[in-house]
């Protein structure tokens, strides 16, 4: 696994995560079938907003940008929640991970996971939560190959 480390991303890297990250959900959502395309994005917006109402300063969020130590390459983003969104006592909860796509296949991944990992022990935290969509078979065999289970599951049939 290579080498990651991690620093709070900057306001100007914030601003382009935050739409960026708000387009891949909503087209996540759209493709599962739980949102139309109309409209979208302006609700990822929302609700991301609403996560982060103070942006950057919101507090009990960790917002990384990870960074190959050698040349302080960007490789990839996380946000993590300090306290799980449904109130689960010690566990922390990651709203995100992603590896820019140029390092994608190379274990940074797992070395962001395992950063976000320290980053809640760090403060205290004993658990980690996240969510995958079900489309997603190389996270969710990542997750699986680190230790995560299944701690709730929801399965659609189409008519």
């Amino acid at each position: 696994m290579p080498d990651v480390s991690v620093r709070p991303m900057t306001p100007a890297e914030f601003d382009q995560w935050r739409y960026d990250l708000a387009r891949r959900f909503a087209d996540s959502k759209v493709a599962a079938g739980t949102w139309t395309a109309e409209g979208a994005l302006e609700k990822a917006l929302r609700g991301n907003d609403a996560l982060l109402p103070a942006g950057l300063a919101t507090e009990g969020m960790l917002l990384l940008k990870g960074l190959r130590p050698d040349d302080g390459t960007p490789i990839g983003r996380l946000w993590i929640g300090l306290q799980h969104p449904q109130g689960a006592p010690g566990c922390a909860f990651l709203y995100d991970i992603e590896v820019e796509p140029g390092f994608r296949g190379a274990g940074y991944g797992r070395a962001l996971l395992a950063a976000a990992e320290r980053a809640a022990r760090e403060r205290g935290l004993a658990e980690l939560e996240l969510n995958v969509f079900g489309d997603n078979p190389v996270a969710i065999a990542l997750y699986a190959s680190a230790g995560y289970a299944v701690v709730t599951q929801q399965m659609r049939k189409t008519l």
